[in-house]
């Protein structure tokens, strides 16, 4: 499952340096931790990711810059 526009889109409220509202991976099936219980968004009662992409963090700081 591609999802290319998913690590550009803007920030969303609970978005933070260290988790994402929803996946932000483009490619979540190479993901290792995709659909890891207590880490997946796929698998979170509150859909939250927390185990961001590792280049997360610099574009996190570049959204929200751009807000």
């Amino acid at each position: 499952m591609r999802n290319d526009k998913a690590f550009s889109e803007p920030i969303r409220p609970g978005d933070t340096e260290n988790q994402t509202v929803g996946c932000r991976h483009t490619n979540p099936d190479i993901c290792a931790k995709n659909r890891l219980p207590g880490k997946c968004a796929f698998v979170r009662d509150d859909k939250m990711c927390v185990t961001p992409p590792v280049s997360w963090p610099t574009q996190y700081r570049k959204l929200k810059h751009i807000r």
